[in-house]
């Protein structure tokens, strides 16, 4: 109970120099107004150079004046002369501020500023006794003023609920969760580089649709005042990108925002963002070889190396990708084989005997059965990049049959890390199959209580003919964390999906 007691007054103390450091900050401000030096009415600043830009080329700035600009993280206080560092976009650097040259009046003002305050300094470029280059301010402004006092006192944060909620704070205190996302952008870059040098074409697609359609993720409904209807926001890009193939288009891709309303883990976030890509004349195989590829060049384009690290294990980008079918990874990881089952009774049979629950029960068809055993047996091993191939078609609703055997369709799926990190088809182009498949998806979640749609616009575009079509969609936030090592989807979305904190 004394602890709980103890646990409680720190607390209360720290919420009580909180405030009482709020409180100082403000009065200062209120001082500076009242001087008529309003540091929020700064409208620009010209600065010339970034920390990074001052650092790179020392050489040739030494001696040069410059005007440099950031957030004050540090300061060492030493009578008529100071050092602070300086916290910009590029990074960190060191000034030197001395009364003698900014001037009595604006030392003593910068003496009574906070951490956290952002300044603007022209001065001399040089390098301290230590080495570290710096700029010898000859002029020091305050551009804005910091109300809230930096998180132990600079020290970092480390508390990952806050860090997530308050991303601003993030970058502030822990520099360096702003390589995550500079790579981000580059991992972007170099995917529509690739693309876009294979022929590919950028589009945009509806985020906002009529229609509940039956596939399997949940969406997120509202309400569109002017027209009065219900819609939805999309949990996938897919339809309309197949009717951009109709339509003539041979090559299209496309960077979406999808929500979709279910669960949330280190894998999963209610809004993310997918990158899905179609290209008639081709099929699944086809999409094997681009996504092999592209992961190939992206991990020598940000990594500088085909073989890389994720969370202490080397993962091989470089080497060519094993290649199973979902029938022939099932037996190479617990012994059951597809091929030697004489029926679906059989196969449950099987199923029960290596202690693995079929959800559809006694209705479980064989492809039920692989797939239940698949996901019991053999995901969780797919530890280096691997590529399953031939999915049962009772999962399969948007691919193609197989014409050798009809019980698979020309999907895979690739697995690094083992997990699953993008989906692709040989796309389904039969409108009659697919408005059979699309009555069956419809009544499935009907009989869940959702008010699903055929979607009947798009069998009306396969009607006018749809050529044969490969299309593979991969999450970009899971490739992101492959390529920065991060463990959980939250460290590579700016702002993750956060329930509300209720005072």
């Amino acid at each position: 109970m004394a602890d709980n007691n103890n646990a409680i007054k720190t607390e209360a103390e720290a919420e009580r120099e909180l405030g009482e450091q709020m409180k100082i900050r403000r009065d200062k401000l209120a001082a500076l107004q009242a001087e008529g030096r309003n540091p929020y009415e700064k409208v620009r600043y010209p600065r010339t150079h970034t920390s990074l830009q001052v650092t790179e080329n020392f050489d040739e700035l030494e001696g040069k004046t410059v005007a440099i600009a950031g957030r004050m993280t540090i300061r060492r206080i030493m009578g008529k002369a100071s050092f602070a560092k300086f916290l910009d976009g590029d990074g960190i650097i060191q000034a030197y501020i001395r009364r003698d040259d900014v001037g009595e009046e604006d030392y003593a003002r910068f003496k009574q500023s906070d951490l956290g305050d952002i300044f603007g300094i022209t001065g001399r470029v040089f390098k301290t006794q230590t080495g570290e280059v710096s700029v010898h301010a000859e002029k020091i402004e305050l551009l804005s003023k910091s109300l809230l006092p930096l998180p132990e006192k600079f020290h970092g944060l480390t508390n990952t609920d806050i860090r997530y909620r308050q991303r601003y704070v993030d970058l502030i205190v822990n520099p360096e969760v702003k390589d995550t996302f500079k790579k981000r952008s580059r991992i972007l870059k170099e995917i529509r580089n690739y693309l876009d040098d294979l022929g590919y074409l950028e589009v945009d697609t509806p985020v906002l649709h009529t229609l509940e359609i039956g596939a399997a993720a949940r969406p997120f409904k509202t309400h569109h005042n002017t027209l009065d209807i219900d819609m939805y926001l999309r949990i996938e890009t897919e339809l309309y990108l197949k009717r951009l193939i109709v339509g003539g288009f041979d090559k299209v891709y496309e960077v979406g925002r999808i929500f979709r309303n279910e669960g949330m883990d280190a894998f999963h976030n209610p809004e993310f963002t997918s990158i899905e890509m179609y290209q008639a004349y081709s099929d699944y195989k086809d999409m094997m070889d681009l996504i092999e590829n592209m992961y190939r060049a992206l991990a020598l384009k940000i990594c500088g190396k085909g073989v890389i690290t994720y969370q202490g294990e080397e993962i091989d980008m470089e080497s060519p990708w094993e290649r199973l079918t979902m029938a022939e990874a099932v037996k190479k990881y617990c012994g059951a084989d597809y091929y030697e089952w004489k029926d679906d009774a059989d196969a449950r049979r099987v199923a029960k005997e290596l202690g693995c629950e079929v959800e559809e029960g006694d209705k479980a068809t064989k492809g039920h059965v692989l797939i239940a055993l698949f996901d019991a047996f053999v995901e969780d091993k797919l530890l280096q990049p691997t590529i399953i191939y031939d999915y049962p078609v009772e999962n399969s609703p948007l691919a193609k049959r197989k014409a050798s055997e009809p019980a698979f369709t020309e999907r895979f799926e690739y697995f690094i890390c083992r997990h699953e990190m993008g989906n692709a088809f040989s796309e389904l182009n039969d409108p009659i199959d697919q408005r059979e498949r699309f009555v069956k998806q419809v009544n499935a979640k009907r009989a869940q209580g959702a008010n699903a749609e055929v979607d009947e616009d798009f069998v009306t575009a396969l009607e006018y003919g749809m050529p044969p079509t490969g299309g593979l969609g991969l999450g970009l936030d899971r490739l992101v964390m492959l390529l920065t090592d991060s463990a959980t989807i939250r460290d590579v979305l700016l702002f993750p999906t956060m329930k509300p904190v209720r005072k």
